[in-house]
């Protein structure tokens, strides 16, 4: 079986985050979809599960974090070219999020960009030459 990763967002508005996903360039899932929750494909082995914040909680007895407030983690995600990590983190400004939450990570070998998704959760686009050594 391949390995997945299955990235469960807690979200305000699932509709509007529904939307969101789709314009970064998600798809959803419908099989896996309901009122509750909304299946995003980013990969064939990378999907994001968006559970409203009630259905959300109902997965552990901690407090759900409130993602604008505090950060729980980073979610890096690759892109094939420096124009496709600048093309998503445009979407998702254009798709209701907040652009360069941090100032763009140009390394000549790497470059990166960070955007947060309407809920706050925190996303690093990134492109690294294939042809870079390290030493």
């Amino acid at each position: 079986m391949q390995k997945m990763i299955f990235v469960n967002l807690p979200v305000k508005d699932l509709a509007a985050a529904t939307r969101f996903y789709e314009a970064i360039g998600c798809v959803k899932n419908e099989q896996f979809s309901d009122h509750q929750a909304s299946s995003m494909a980013w990969s064939d082995s990378i999907v994001f599960h968006l559970l409203t914040r009630e259905y959300f909680a109902t997965f552990t007895p901690r407090p759900v974090a409130d993602a604008r407030q505090a950060t729980g983690m980073l979610i890096a995600l690759s892109c094939d070219s420096r124009e496709a990590v600048d093309a998503i983190t445009e979407a998702a400004a254009r798709a209701g999020g907040t652009a360069d939450i941090r100032a763009p990570q140009d390394h000549g070998f790497m470059y990166s960009r960070a955007f947060a998704d309407p809920d706050g959760h925190v996303f690093e686009p990134l492109w690294m030459n294939p042809d870079a050594t390290f030493e």
